[in-house]
């Protein structure tokens, strides 16, 4: 086992551990905060596979973007303090077998299939690859992608300005 084993399994379980508080957490505000080691968890992956231009845009888009939305929504809407939310435990031990037994069936097939992959080099960066493609063979569609979000949020103002009237 080397460094990036250990370095992967550290990441894959924050992110587990995270996620099961997420949905086993009672109070929103917290489950949102162990949301957002789900995400960093996620993104340490993407780092660790070479994927830093998408590591990058999880960072920037679920953390700094939508988990910060959903934190300010729920703590700036009134009356939203100390809310337990109600999960629906009727069903937990079918779910948990059913779980079991499908995680059972993947470890099994992990143990028992031989990997014959050759370990691949890691490129340092895809962002400058990702930043050229972008710029000279997708041209036309990364132009009509940045009109289609200017309207939907020309739209979404729009939208917001005839409520207040």
């Amino acid at each position: 086992m080397n460094f990036y084993d250990i370095i992967f399994y550290i990441f894959a379980a924050i992110t587990l551990l995270s996620a099961l508080f997420v949905v086993t957490t009672r109070n929103i505000v917290h489950s949102a905060f162990y949301l957002l080691f789900t995400f960093f968890g996620v993104a340490g992956i993407y780092v660790l596979l070479g994927a830093d231009f998408i590591a990058i845009s999880q960072i920037l888009i679920y953390v700094g973007g939508i988990l910060i939305l959903l934190l300010f929504g729920v703590m700036l809407t009134n009356k939203i303090t100390n809310v337990e939310i109600r999960t629906g435990t009727v069903h937990m031990l079918p779910a948990a077998i059913a779980t079991g037994i499908f995680m059972g069936a993947v470890v099994a097939v992990m143990v028992w299939t031989e990997w014959k992959s050759e370990p691949s080099v890691i490129p340092l960066t895809t962002t400058k690859d990702i930043g050229h493609l972008l710029l000279t063979d997708y041209v036309l569609i990364f132009e009509l992608l940045g009109i289609l979000l200017l309207v939907a949020l020309i739209g979404a103002a729009s939208i917001a300005r005839r409520d207040e009237e």
